[in-house]
């Protein structure tokens, strides 16, 4: 976790904890998911764990999280428009 953020454990860093491990825990499931063929659900989960990660991005102020998991949702989004 980047160094400079200077808010209390109750606030944006207690979040940012609570929201990464929540969306890990959910991508681990869209990759279950996934293992087992099921689909769309694999897809569902994987949204809100990309979702999760752009908002720890956001509180972390980390550019590069945000755009790895903003093109995520991109590509996502635009496979699941076309199929």
């Amino acid at each position: 976790m980047p160094s400079d953020i200077t808010v209390t454990a109750s606030g944006a860093k207690g979040i940012a904890f609570q929201v990464k491990w929540a969306a890990s825990v959910i991508q681990i499931m869209g990759y279950t998911a996934t293992a087992f063929g099921w689909t769309p659900w694999n897809l569902y989960l994987f949204l809100v764990g990309v979702l999760g990660w752009f908002a720890v991005g956001v509180l972390w102020n980390d550019r590069a999280i945000m755009l790895i998991h903003f093109v995520a949702l991109g590509a996502m989004l635009a496979g699941m428009s076309s199929s």
